[in-house]
């Protein structure tokens, strides 16, 4: 009995260690995505795109995602001991659809490039979602939560770290210099999850995964939870793509002060992430989405009206707890 927690020890530091590197590996997905939003005023200038197509590459990045969401969870179910290169290959995608953003002679080119983006996020979330999900099955919540706050680590730094790097720099030479630390984070992860799924089984049949598919959509509540996450997603993408629009073009900030405007949208979220995660586990799901979804509602419909400067900031920060 004496060997026991000697067995278990190893056990826990690998499970610390794959919590570690896929909260490292969603920190630099999450500055991969957020690069967007503060390069897409530029993009729109030089570029000079209309409304209407600067909401189109908003809107590739999420086509790309969405209809390669599907598919990416089977391929990361149906090849789990292949999830360190499914990891890897998603992180050298978002260099590689910023390098082709950065090299774009116009809009086709631009909308192309960041269908590769929502192909790179559509490859991460899957295969490491699903591996903490079942690695801390007793402790999900607070598990993917941390996960999430590797995410808001990502969302908060980047913003203000491009806006001032674009302050220096013309944001195609950002965008082309951004393939090579995703090269690099994809090899590290890559080798030092090698052996984390050299024991696991094999993954589920095509067969049994579109039945599994066919009998989660019959369930009302999870047809209720994909509605009311297209709705989420809408109100989203709407302020995260004409946000930086308005900041920009209405109240001529710079790069800098966008940056730390879009980087408000997440710091907040660095702390009520865990907190939410926490009282997820012990109170049930509802009571963290209900109160959130309406609160966001109401701070979508100030947001307008708030004067610039700190009335600005607040709103921002509050939608920010949520977002």
């Amino acid at each position: 009995m004496a060997d026991v927690p000697l067995a278990k020890t190893p056990v826990g530091d690998r499970r610390t260690f794959l919590l570690g590197a896929l909260t490292l590996g969603h920190l630099a997905v999450h500055w991969y995505q957020q690069l967007f939003p503060v390069i897409l005023p530029m993009i729109k200038t030089d570029l000079d795109l209309s409304n209407v197509q600067v909401g189109s590459l908003a809107a590739a990045k999420e086509l790309g995602f969405g209809t390669l969401m599907l598919p990416s969870g089977f391929v990361a179910d149906l090849f789990v001991r292949r999830r360190p290169l499914i990891l890897a290959f998603a992180l050298a995608c978002f260099g590689l659809a910023y390098f082709l953003v950065g090299l774009a002679p116009g809009y086709i080119w631009v909308l192309l490039a960041l269908l590769l983006v929502g192909l790179a996020s559509a490859a991460w979330h899957p295969a490491s979602v699903s591996s903490l999900s079942s690695r801390f099955s007793e402790r999900r919540g607070t598990a993917l939560a941390i996960h999430g706050v590797g995410a808001s680590v990502g969302d908060t730094i980047s913003p203000l770290c491009v806006g001032a790097l674009l302050l220096l720099v013309s944001w195609r030479h950002l965008l082309e210099f951004h393939l090579l630390p995703a090269l690099v984070l994809a090899l590290l992860l890559w080798r030092s999850l090698g052996t984390f799924y050299a024991e696991e089984g094999p993954g589920p049949s095509l067969r049994s995964y579109l039945g599994g598919i066919i009998d989660l959509v019959r369930q009302p509540s999870v047809v209720a939870i994909m509605l009311a996450g297209s709705l989420m997603s809408m109100g989203r993408l709407s302020v995260l793509t004409f946000l930086p629009i308005y900041l920009t073009e209405d109240l001529g900030y710079s790069s800098f002060a966008l940056g730390f405007y879009v980087m408000f949208l997440y710091l907040m979220g660095m702390v009520s992430q865990p907190v939410m995660g926490v009282i997820s586990d012990r109170f049930g799901r509802m009571s963290v989405l209900l109160p959130s979804f309406t609160t966001l509602g109401l701070l979508y419909l100030v947001l307008p009206a708030a004067g610039a400067g700190v009335q600005l900031a607040l709103v921002v920060a509050a939608i920010g707890l949520f977002f």
